[in-house]
């Protein structure tokens, strides 16, 4: 099986922005475009991964409005929901095109619009991927978070700063991304002290809601080779799903769906943990980004709280992680998230990455879907 590699991607500005689904996917496409010096006519396929466009703007179609816009038509389209983790479905599939030999040319453009709608709205929306029995009891994401971090705070003995200094961190990393929603630094004191949304969980350690878009454009190597000055290769993919009811797992604060993805994605890398040298984790809430620290292998069960509070995962550290802002400090449009995790790789690999440049050959990207309900991990592997 020949390489898939990526040869071009954008991100537009995340945030609260005047702009609809269809005028979000266009401006992220045309800049993807561009950036890989194709034209939308070069495209076979054409994929876009988007949660909740119906539900949140009355939108459905928005993958051949897509097409009619950018002028791609005649390619095949398809639309990608896999709920939060729309964005690495969708580069999963995407690949999937190219590694299967069905394309020579395939663009993944993820987006979502969500400000419009008051905050409660939102959450309604969201909350709707719940199992029905745990959503009539009035469970939402949030809920489960503040449940699960209660349990790994006290399971493991861990501070209830270390959540904070992990918003802190991302924060931070924040300031230096001009994409990101909230290009704003906060310290311990704010987070903590900041309003309790889902105890022991504050405002401070929840992703904001977001409107934007990413996008990406993938090719055969063997093509890559003749079109692009430089690119950056999928070294390893992999999907896994956990139970829908979270309270049927044996235990909550592991994600087997994160465990399972990247054990196929490391297999198909032939590569393990200590191979990676940086990561774009889905914070969705602080919480996630020390669960996912420890089913990707990074440390051990009950030490990933240690992380950020160490330095270990901040930019200078051992495992910088989140470079982009995460979806705390960047913004968490749905659709595309996933997808501007992988465009964070992508600029770091290139050297491209501005203020927020680290040193690395090796990025990996963990999407997660609701509370760890679907995952897709991603390594890219850059220039060679």
């Amino acid at each position: 099986m020949e390489r898939v590699a990526i040869i071009g991607a954008s991100m537009t500005q995340f945030g609260e922005r005047d702009a609809w689904i269809r005028d979000l996917l266009a401006a992220a496409g045309t800049e993807a475009l561009a950036d890989a010096d194709i034209d939308a006519s070069d495209l076979d396929h054409l994929y876009v991964s988007n949660m909740a466009s119906g539900e949140f703007e009355g939108q459905t179609g928005v993958m051949n409005a897509l097409a009619h816009d950018l002028g791609a038509v005649p390619a095949y389209t398809q639309r990608v929901d896999q709920t939060s983790a729309s964005g690495g479905a969708g580069i999963y599939a995407a690949w999937q095109s190219i590694a299967s030999g069905a394309s020579e040319m395939t663009m993944l453009v993820g987006g979502e619009k969500m400000t419009h709608r008051s905050t409660a709205e939102a959450t309604d929306v969201i909350a709707s991927l719940t199992h029905p029995v745990e959503y009539k009891h009035g469970l939402t994401l949030p809920s489960f978070a503040g449940l699960v971090a209660r349990r790994y705070l006290e399971t493991h003995d861990a501070p209830r700063e270390s959540l904070a200094d992990i918003a802190v961190k991302n924060h931070r990393n924040g300031l230096d991304n001009p994409h990101a929603q909230f290009r704003k630094a906060v310290d311990r004191e704010t987070v903590l002290s900041s309003p309790i949304v889902a105890d022991p969980l504050r405002l401070y350690d929840f992703c904001p809601i977001t409107d934007g878009s990413a996008a990406l454009v993938f090719a055969p190597e063997s093509v890559a080779e003749e079109v692009a000055d430089e690119y950056v290769t999928v070294a390893g993919i992999g999907g896994a799903t956990d139970t829908h009811v979270v309270h049927e797992r044996e235990d909550p604060t592991t994600m087997r769906g994160v465990a399972e993805s990247s054990r196929q994605a490391y297999e198909m890398a032939d590569m393990d943990p200590t191979d990676v040298d940086f990561a774009e984790l889905h914070d969705m809430f602080t919480i996630l980004e020390v669960l996912q620290l420890e089913d990707l292998g990074f440390f051990e069960k009950g030490e990933g709280w240690r992380a950020a509070s160490d330095g270990i995962t901040h930019r200078d550290g051992e495992l910088p992680v989140n470079t982009s802002g995460g979806l705390k400090s960047k913004g968490h449009p749905l659709g595309a998230s996933g997808v501007a995790q992988v465009f964070e790789l992508y600029r770091q690999l290139l050297g491209e990455a501005g203020d927020r440049q680290v040193a690395g050959d090796v990025g990996l990207a963990c999407n997660v879907g609701g509370f760890g309900n679907c995952v897709t991990t991603t390594i890219l592997e850059g220039p060679r």
